[in-house]
């Protein structure tokens, strides 16, 4: 009799267990990618907000929209101090190619300074509200020292290395005037790419760039006057602006991204890697960013 109960209790659980995997697959289908849900022409919409650490889904987004005939022009909405140098780029560049085949409109909100910044200079136009903060054209290195910290708690820390450089940043001890010139040339070169983007998308001379190019905010009035931005504006300005140079009458229908597919397994992993790269650059320290300073963009 005890078993003929164990039996039914495991058929049970077993039922239990199949139903919620019926479940979570159900789900993953109805959270699938909707590539092919686009059924009118209209913009579409790709928004940027908070700091950028990755760059492959607004690249996908932009992409897509790009090779869809349906979207006749993108707005670009940034709401961004900025971030790592590397995504930044990459969104940029696929800014740039979309620009050749299709009018980007960038709609500035509360801020899109530094990468932020660095994203929109490629696109036809930039729009920002007249409070916008904008601009900061700048490259930093934030590093911290620890050492005095360890010794009052009695702690040593010991460092193995291959190259004398290997270690520069490191947290544990002061850095050397030879190691902050090699940092600092690194800064210098990645500053030199913000100015040259800068430049091109904006058909600016570099030397004019290169003026403003120390670091400074504008707001939004400020930066329309030294050519950063084209006018100013509303997020439904720029939707509006889009539709008009793409050539659409009336009202233009905005459209989203479909909403990315995930399998359960592909959202854990996913943030376990998240978890695990913002430990690494924490650990590491060097990631450069173009972002205002204040702001944490490791």
């Amino acid at each position: 009799m005890k078993n003929k109960w164990l039996w039914i209790a495991a058929g049970v659980s077993s039922g239990f267990l199949f139903l919620f995997a019926a479940s979570l697959m159900i789900a993953s289908l109805l959270m699938g990618d909707g590539s092919n849900l686009i059924k009118e022409s209209g913009i579409g919409l790709v928004e940027v907000r908070g700091v950028i650490l990755d760059s492959q889904e607004t690249v996908k987004q932009l992409h897509d929209f790009g090779k869809n005939d349906k979207i006749k022009a993108v707005v670009l909405r940034i709401d961004s101090p900025g971030g790592v140098v590397g995504p930044s780029q990459e969104i940029s560049q696929e800014v740039k190619k979309l620009a050749a085949r299709k009018k980007v409109i960038v709609s500035m909100g509360s801020v899109a300074a530094s990468g932020g910044y660095y994203i929109a200079a490629p696109a036809t136009m930039i729009i920002a509200n007249p409070g916008t903060i904008t601009g900061s054209i700048g490259v930093l290195m934030k590093f911290s020292n620890i050492e005095g910290l360890l010794d009052k708690i009695g702690m040593k820390a010991f460092t193995l290395k291959t190259g004398k450089y290997k270690d520069a940043g490191s947290p544990l001890r002061p850095m050397s005037d030879e190691e902050k010139a090699l940092l600092q040339g690194v800064i210098e070169s990645t500053h030199g790419q913000f100015v040259k983007a800068v430049a091109e998308g904006r058909r600016l001379p570099v030397g004019q760039v290169q003026a403003i190019a120390d670091g400074r905010i504008f707001s939004g009035e400020q930066a329309m006057a030294l050519k950063l931005v084209d006018r100013l504006g509303s997020l439904q300005d720029a939707i509006e602006e889009a539709g008009r140079l793409a050539g659409i009458s009336g009202e233009p229908t905005v459209v989203r991204p479909p909403k990315k597919k995930k399998m359960l397994l592909d959202m854990l992993v996913e943030e376990s890697s998240s978890r695990i790269a913002n430990l690494v650059r924490e650990e590491i320290g060097l990631s450069v960013n173009y972002e205002m300073a204040g702001v944490g963009g490791k």
